[in-house]
């Protein structure tokens, strides 16, 4: 179910600490299938750089899986990929950002091979000249590139069977011919999400148990085409579609629920029992298009870069939310109510880039760009309540359309100078100036009597946002950088839609469109010796920290009326301030003349969280306990985490054909949002074997069962809440790789789009 529920909060922590495999020392010139020119695993200016050519950690993997095992990346729920200590990755190929909304992302990089990778680097800190917001570092997946003219691809197969069965297929062909170059994909694939939950929340007096499975029918089909023309030696013209499409049919929540109360008449507790039935009917299509034009203008590699293009986002959801009357058993006596919504999304975007390079003598650069995007929202829900005799002053019957129409128009500007000094010290500095406005509008119900109103949410701002880099090569063993970066977030197009997403009649998470851009500050300072070991240093400082808050109680309304029942909302808004601080070491060597390669990090992160928050900033209601006294949430505490990561892996033959990986993560337990966030961990298994082109791979995840999410928050005022989300991630993939054609083929030029900047906040 695409419902963004309670689970989402473990990932705006920042803590993602590096999983990871490559190679080792300068001075080896061919480790295991990766023959090697210079170093494996190196720090640059501003980015990590690690090379993985040929490597059998490629062979027959996808791209979603060899990003999981680079160092300082990670992945904790297989659907989102960390930086040690930043909020989210930004996925760049080839120095251009890809061109899909964040889910349609995710399937694409699990069904994309990743035989023709030849290194990945992992930008931390980015420059000014990248668009990115919050704490974004940018994983930059640089493909192999050959000068050979002719046809080649790859065909891959593969089944999963977690909960549920699964399956995916993909065919991928590139041509080269001269100044032409076409490059395309086809994949698709079916599966069944699976989720289970227990959930907790009230007080001494009051308290709610909801307990029971979330099933997601998934069907995807997907692709894109590129093509690449050399209009003459310094100027080439490129055309780019990416296309997704996402059904989930049938998608059902089955929640048995507890509800216990105190009667003051009766001085005893009174149970309830009902059972939530719903059931969801949703497709998305993602469709992206870019034309890039590049001119060389010099032989020093300066360039001018120009790009427009065009996204068009479509999401179509209809729920049927249930529920029933029951008794202790869980079985249905009779129909309470029934909840209809009606929640579709569209998102237009127009986007354009320029950005110059001038690269001038004495290694000096100069970069100079500008972006504008305008993107158009539209969502027309509707919620429609339907009660079967209800007490009194509820009305049977409640009508709460809400069409919501979201008007963005970003400008922006930024200038970069790069200097490198000398062989041992370089250096970058750099500002972005952003000019943000917006019009929210919005046409919905002012009281359940069906009056309407007409409100407007206005947003202008201008952020200056400057950046500063230097690193420092002490000698050939020893490494410093340091890198300062200011951003700011701006909340996703989904978590500014004022719409509810029922889970029980008593729990939801509510969108807010009053949310407004929060700032981050960024500082990181890493040592690394010897190309084989490193110690990163970050803090991060977030201002208005754009989060989802719970907040329970009965909800009095503005003009003082209370409601009949004790909710729990899920609310998303700025919440505070908040601090970060992490430090990793990482070893990364092999051994037993490279039977063994392996990657240890340990690291510690230290949260400060500082926020509060008593009424619900979309309907303007405060909630009270059943004592009348009106309730705040808090989250004023300091944690200590701990991380452990590494990724293994075992030549088991000479002729470099069977490998085993034995990979291991432990989060330690940590303050959040929501509360306090249990420890989680996962031992990953594979084997794999290489036969001439075909690849054969066996992968086991979560072989123990403890990567399941809890979630524990108990407040001064006696409210409590509790989360535990089991996603069955213990399962076996077993896939099959085919390689054809002239394995030289050169990659076709993979093509930054304009809109680029806008895919993360799409969904």
């Amino acid at each position: 179910m695409k419902t963004p529920l309670l689970i989402a909060a473990i990932f705006f922590t920042g803590l993602a600490f590096a999983q990871e495999k490559k190679t080792d020392s300068v001075k080896t010139k061919s480790i295991e299938g990766v023959t090697l020119t210079k170093q494996v695993f190196k720090k640059q200016s501003d980015r990590f750089v690690y090379d993985v050519a040929a490597s059998p950690v490629a062979k027959g993997n996808t791209t979603f899986d060899l990003l999981k095992q680079t160092p300082l990346l990670s992945s904790t729920d297989d659907k989102t990929l960390k930086i040690a200590g930043k909020n989210n990755a930004i996925i760049y190929i080839n120095g251009r950002k890809t061109n899909m909304d964040a889910d349609s992302l995710v399937q694409f990089l699990k069904n994309t091979p990743a035989e023709n990778i030849q290194k990945i680097e992992v930008i931390t800190v980015p420059g000014s000249e990248y668009q990115v917001e919050s704490s974004d570092g940018i994983i930059n997946i640089v493909l192999k590139k050959k000068m050979s003219d002719g046809l080649s691809g790859n065909m891959r197969m593969s089944n999963s069977q977690n909960k549920f069965n699964g399956s995916d297929a993909s065919f991928s062909a590139n041509y080269r011919k001269n100044k032409l170059g076409i490059s395309a994909n086809l994949s698709g694939g079916e599966n069944i999400g699976a989720q289970s939950y227990i959930l907790r929340n009230g007080n001494s007096l009051s308290s709610n148990e909801s307990v029971g499975d979330i099933n997601d029918p998934n069907k995807n089909l997907g692709g894109y085409l590129n093509i690449d023309y050399q209009l003459t030696e310094k100027s080439n013209l490129a055309l780019s579609w990416n296309t997704w499409a996402n059904k989930s049919y049938n998608s059902t929540v089955n929640l048995f629920n507890t509800i216990r109360s105190y009667d003051d008449k009766k001085k005893d507790y009174i149970t309830n029992y009902t059972n939530s039935r719903n059931k969801e009917d949703a497709r998305s299509y993602n469709n992206s298009v870019n034309l890039n034009y590049e001119l060389k203008t010099d032989s020093l590699g300066s360039k001018l870069n120009v790009n427009a293009a065009y996204l068009n986002y479509k999401r179509f959801q209809f729920t049927d939310n249930k529920t029933y009357l029951a008794n202790s058993l869980g079985q249905d006596t009779g129909l309470s109510q029934t909840i209809y919504q009606n929640l579709p999304q569209i998102i237009n975007n127009f986007s354009g880039t320029v950005d110059y390079i001038q690269k001038l003598k004495n290694d000096f650069t100069v970069s100079i760009g500008g972006n504008y995007n305008k993107t158009k929202t539209d969502n027309d829900t509707k919620n429609d309540t339907y009660r079967v005799n209800p007490p009194a002053p509820i009305k049977k019957e409640e009508h709460m359309p809400n069409h919501f129409i979201y008007d963005e128009n970003i400008y922006g500007a930024y200038l970069t100078i790069e200097k490198k000094f000398s062989d041992k010290l370089s250096g970058k500095v750099g500002a972005r100036y952003e000019i943000t406005k917006s019009l929210g509008t919005a046409n919905a119900p002012l009281n359940p009597d069906k009056t309407m109103q007409y409100q407007e949410i206005k947003r202008n701002y201008n952020n200056f946002l400057p950046y500063l880099s230097f690193n420092y090569a002490i000698n050939d063993s020893n490494n410093i950088s340091y890198s300062f970066s200011s951003r700011m977030r701006r909340p996703s197009f989904w978590e500014i839609n004022p719409v509810r997403n029922i889970l029980t009649d008593d729990n939801y998470t509510q969108n807010n469109p009053f949310v407004k851009a929060s700032s981050t500050y960024n500082q990181e300072l890493t040592y690394m010796y010897k190309s084989s070991y490193f110690l990163i240093l970050n803090h991060s400082y977030y201002k208005d920290q754009i989060t989802q808050v719970p907040l329970q109680g009965y909800p009095v309304a503005p003009d003082g009326t209370v409601g009949p029942r004790n909710v729990l909302r899920y609310i998303r808004t700025n919440f505070g301030d908040k601090q970060e601080m992490s430090a990793m070491l990482g070893i990364q060597k092999s051994f037993f003349k490279q039977y063994l390669t392996t990657n240890f990090n340990i690291g510690f992160q230290h949260n400060i969280n500082n926020g509060s928050l008593d009424t619900d900033p979309t309907t303007g209601e405060r909630f009270k306990n059943k004592e009348g006294e009106f309730i705040t949430y808090t989250n004023n505490i300091r944690s200590t985490s701990m991380v452990i990561q590494t990724n293994n892996t075992v030549r088991l033959d000479k002729k470099k054909t069977w490998f085993l990986g034995v990979n291991y993560f432990f989060v330690d337990k940590q303050q959040i949002e929501l509360g306090m966030l249990k420890n989680l961990m996962s031992l990953d298994l594979s084997l794999k074997k290489i036969w001439n082109e075909w690849t054969f791979a066996l992968n086991v995840n979560d072989v123990l069962k403890t990567n399941i999410v809890e979630i524990e928050d108990y407040q001064a005022n006696g409210n409590y809440n509790y989360v535990r989300n089991d996603q069955y991630r213990r399962g076996m993939t077993l896939s099959i790789t085919y390689n054809f054609g002239n394995q030289k083929v050169k990659k076709v030029r993979d093509i930054e789009g304009a809109s680029d900047a806008i895919k993360s906040r799409t969904r």
